[in-house]
């Protein structure tokens, strides 16, 4: 085993006959998001069995996926690494990666980007490392944290650099996760010229027309580039997701359905960032008063199993949207005993997660499925202020937000759902879109009926008092 340089000028422990191009196309995918990743992570490994940092990778990609039979390869990934570096020592950096996996494979994903948070600070041109933290923070909610560490790259790259235009697409996404949104624009629409492939930068910018309200230069984006995300895995499917998202927001939902069926639900996998895309997209059709068919059975019957999983409350939620869609009421329940257990527990950050906010929410989608709008309410109000940290994105999370104004207004809370819609424009740089709009007009319709309700209410009482006092002048009765 020798110590050779990768495709970005880093070290690894290889030997001379592995395939070192199998390795820079690996991570040259991984930026990508491309579904030739595995392939090439496989090549590497087989070339090479003794090279550790691709296995080590291999349980790092493993728990990225979010699922309980994964944590198992996660762990036999750890264990085969640790033996293989007893017999060839590795580089300090190889052992960060490992420390990384091992940190993740004791409940600790915040640690593990913390330790190649490091590494990028120690080399910014250390790439996978790079878009491991935003892949770990994402997972963690923590926008701000992944445009720190971006932050610290962006200074140290040029355009010759290999990464440079991934590294463009992630800092677009954390200026857009942070609130600046012209600026990701124009970051994100500069790391498509470099990197054409980079479906995640041609996303960022997708992100910045959803927030805005801007539905036109959406569609017009992601409408004329459909060959940047052709080549991904599974992220692809969430591509066409943002798609179906400005459809609906143009009240265009023959092109939703259309959407729904040819791209985003095409395949029916049951990866749970597959899944939350489908049924966060069926939630926002029904709360428009919109038949869905029985586009919720196939996502009922794929959660059902994994109801057990307890890896992430981000996923957690959307099993729990698609089992109250498909009517699933003991799987809820199931699924909910599992929660509570694991929140009771808080044996480590995803528990402490899982605790709250995550079964606050729970706990609200259930009541609200049951009709219980106050009872939702109060649940979903109570996790509100704490759900960026289930992970994900804003538009992502828009669901919750969504059903917990929609629980607010069913349930009489007026001025807290007048509140609330305030806070979400906003944070959407101001402009209010067509779910806002509808529910202001809602609101008002509500206090319109509310106010009338206690005008009458009041001259009854008045016209009551009345009576008994003109009884009383008259001598009683």
């Amino acid at each position: 085993m020798t110590t050779r340089e990768d495709i970005f000028g880093c070290p690894v422990t290889m030997a001379g006959t592995g395939d070192m191009m199998a390795w820079n196309q690996t991570q040259l995918a991984f930026l990508a998001h491309a579904a030739a990743t595995p392939d090439h992570l496989g090549k590497t490994i087989s070339s090479d069995p003794g090279f550790a940092l691709p296995i080590i990778c291999k349980g790092l990609f493993s728990l990225l996926l979010g699922r309980r039979e994964l944590s198992d390869v996660a762990i036999e990934a750890e264990q085969q690494a640790r033996e293989l570096i007893k017999q060839t020592p590795v580089t300090q950096r190889e052992m960060e990666f490992l420390g990384a996996l091992a940190d993740w494979n004791r409940g600790s994903p915040k640690s593990a980007g913390d330790r190649l948070d490091r590494l990028v600070l120690e080399n910014p041109q250390d790439a996978l490392a790079m878009k491991l933290v935003q892949a770990i923070r994402f997972v963690l909610g923590d926008a701000v944290g992944m445009r720190s560490s971006i932050e610290s790259v962006i200074p140290h790259l040029t355009s010759d650099d290999k990464a440079y235009g991934y590294a463009l697409g992630c800092h677009a996404f954390t200026l857009e996760e942070t609130g600046e949104y012209a600026l990701a624009e124009r970051i994100g629409r500069q790391g498509v010229v470099h990197s054409p492939d980079d479906a995640w930068g041609l996303h960022a910018v997708a992100h910045v027309y959803d927030m805005t309200n801007d539905t036109k230069a959406g569609l017009d984006w992601l409408t004329n580039r459909t060959e940047a995300w052709a080549h991904c895995n599974n992220f692809r499917y969430h591509v066409w997701w943002h798609m179906a998202l400005m459809h609906l927001d143009r009240g265009e939902i023959d092109a939703v359905f259309s959407l729904y069926d040819q791209q985003i639900r095409k395949d029916q996998t049951d990866d749970y960032r597959d899944i939350s895309n489908a049924a966060s997209l069926l939630s926002r059709l029904e709360l428009e008063g919109l038949n869905v068919g029985n586009r919720w059975e196939e996502l009922a019957n794929l959660s059902e199993c994994r109801t057990q999983d307890g890896c992430l409350a981000f996923a957690d939620l959307h099993y729990i949207l698609s089992l109250i869609g498909g009517d699933r009421k003991p799987a809820v329940s199931n699924l909910l005993a599992r929660m509570r257990k694991d929140a009771a527990s808080e044996a480590n950050e995803m528990d402490r997660i899982m605790k709250h906010p995550g079964l606050s929410m729970a706990q609200g989608l259930e009541a609200f499925g049951e009709g219980n709008f106050t009872q939702a309410f109060q649940h979903m109000a109570g996790a509100r202020d704490a759900m960026q940290t289930i992970g994900g994105s804003h538009a992502q999370r828009d669901v919750f937000e969504r059903l917990t104004i929609e629980a607010a207004l069913r349930g009489g809370y007026l001025d807290a759902a007048e509140r609330f819609l305030k806070a979400r424009t906003d944070k959407r740089a101001g402009r209010m879109d067509r779910f806002a709009a509808l529910r202001i007009d809602e609101l008002t319709n509500w206090r319109v009926v509310a106010a009338t309700a206690l005008m009458r209410r009041s001259f009854r009482q008045n016209e009551y008092a009345n009576f008994w006092l003109r009884n009383d002048v008259n001598g009683g009765i």
